[in-house]
């Protein structure tokens, strides 16, 4: 897989992500944050070619690459639910229900790192994967958390449950965000853009969590959502 952006190298610099090879534009117009961040791959052990600006937007078939492109060599491999035994006092997990969009999908990753979650877990089917574009949205955060693919979500807050976590659901009907208790062993369901949360998974939920609206707004788009809510929860597991 082709990914690319200056904040993504910068990520996979910082946590020591394997990669096969980085490409860096030749170009003259080149400015000192892409001179560094060669150098920083380099000393990291990176192997680093200069090509054309033609030939990193073959690559990725995006012209707006930032002079770098990074090749890891492989689709990016998910986790199995066998990471969340790793895990079993204060976690937080984060699930996403069919979120389709690579722009809900990596904003709602890099918001997952920034409030402290622990992984997050979408299905295998009728779901955004993990792509280049996601990987870019997320600004390379994702390489900071896991991402956890299964077969069935129900299944999956079954087995959460019996680990002796509290669910939660976002959706319009329910009680405001700011009124529950996040603290402990959590994982907070978030919905499809259009339909929310299909139902059989809702109903599996501890508690149903809104965020109230005002002058007539019915709804907001799910990163946000996901944002404020996680936000919430950070404050207070946290004591911010």
């Amino acid at each position: 897989m082709y990914i690319y952006g200056r904040n993504v190298i910068k990520e996979i610099i910082s946590v020591r992500y394997s990669v096969k090879q980085v490409y860096v534009s030749n170009s003259k117009n080149t400015d000192k944050e892409l001179a560094s961040i060669v150098q920083k791959a380099k000393s990291n052990g990176y192997s680093v070619s200069y090509v054309s600006d033609d030939n990193l937007k073959n690559l990725v078939n995006y012209d707006k690459h930032q002079g770098v492109v990074i090749d890891i060599g492989k689709d990016y491999e998910y986790y199995d639910t066998d990471y969340l035994e790793k895990k079993k006092e204060n976690a937080f997990i984060v699930m996403l229900d069919q979120i389709q969009d690579p722009q809900n999908f990596g904003a709602i990753i890099r918001s997952a790192v920034a409030c402290g979650a622990d992984a997050i877990v979408i299905p295998k089917d009728n779901s955004c994967e993990v792509t280049a574009a996601v990987i870019k949205v997320s600004a390379g955060q994702i390489f900071k958390i896991p991402i956890i693919r299964v077969v069935n979500l129900s299944r999956t807050v079954e087995y959460l449950k019996e680990k002796n976590y509290w669910i939660f659901a976002a959706d319009m009907n329910g009680k405001n965000y700011y009124d529950n208790d996040f603290k402990g062993n959590i994982c907070l369901i978030l919905g499809n853009e259009g339909s929310g949360i299909r139902e059989k998974l809702r109903e599996k939920a501890d508690f149903i969590v809104s965020i109230p609206m005002y002058n007539s707004v019915e709804s907001l788009n799910v990163s946000v959502s996901a944002g404020i809510i996680m936000f919430e929860a950070a404050k207070q597991r946290h004591g911010i």
